[in-house]
């Protein structure tokens, strides 16, 4: 059945979030604070930042010393030696380079801009030195952070951890998905018919990456502060699926 109706709802007076926080904790807090009842296939989408600070994963960039090939980067894309030497940390692979530019594959498979390392939104008491990695293990998270709601609120959800990402092709970030737990990565299509019974035969929809995305237009990028988005009203059947399942196979990336 298709979709009819999709509403988007933040999760109100979120706190600012610290190290070793209990997410599950807060967010039953406040979701029971704003009087709302959580209903069967609703989605939860939750931003990687939470999670990163929830998971402690600051970094003081005083700490670092960079490498060779660090400084070397650093000096072609006029970044700070030490960021550059957390980003090959956290990396497979350098995809490309350019003054203020350094776009690597991440240890988690996507590709994106300094690794996802972040500091924006950090915190008032923390300094220029401190930066954000993103989660360890986002779809591990998702799945502990759905089973203990579903245990909780006593109905089937659907978990995704968003970050945004820039696009090669087109201006501007978007969020993607990458974690999820229940929510299908992708939807495909071929096989099924148009309006006018023609035959799909490369329609593939990243669910989870729209859903991300769409949840991006409440969570912001700036000083909304609303990191966790309610999504009800998409039909969808509960499944196994990881957020890697989104990320194209080097083998079809042609613009890799």
């Amino acid at each position: 059945m298709p979709n009819t109706q999709v509403t988007l709802q933040a999760i109100p007076d979120f706190p600012l979030v610290q190290p070793g926080d209990d997410l599950v904790a807060l967010i039953v807090e406040r979701v029971q604070h704003a009087s709302v009842t959580l209903q069967a296939a609703d989605i939860l989408v939750i931003s990687s930042k939470i999670v990163s600070k929830a998971e402690n994963r600051f970094l003081d960039l005083r700490q670092v010393n960079p490498s060779s090939r660090a400084l070397e980067l650093a000096h072609h894309t006029q970044k700070d030696p030490r960021l550059v030497e957390v980003v090959l940390q956290n990396s497979q692979a350098i995809a490309r380079t350019a003054p203020n530019v350094l776009i690597v594959r991440h240890l988690l498979g996507f590709t994106s801009a300094n690794a996802g390392i972040d500091q924006s939104n950090l915190g008032y008491d923390l300094g220029k030195d401190v930066v954000l990695l993103l989660p360890a293990n986002p779809d591990a998270t998702a799945r502990a952070l759905r089973a203990h709601l579903e245990q909780h609120f006593g109905v089937t959800l659907g978990i995704i951890i968003s970050d945004t990402h820039g696009r090669p092709f087109r201006l501007g970030n978007l969020n993607v998905a990458i974690g999820l737990a229940g929510v299908p990565a992708l939807v495909d299509q071929r096989g099924q018919a148009d309006l006018f019974g023609r035959t799909l035969r490369a329609t593939i929809t990243p669910l989870a990456d729209e859903l991300a995305a769409a949840a991006g237009l409440i969570s912001g990028q700036a000083d909304e502060g609303q990191p966790v988005v309610l999504i009800r009203g998409v039909a969808w059947e509960p499944s196994a699926d990881s957020a890697a399942q989104l990320i194209r196979p080097a083998e079809q990336d042609l613009y890799r």
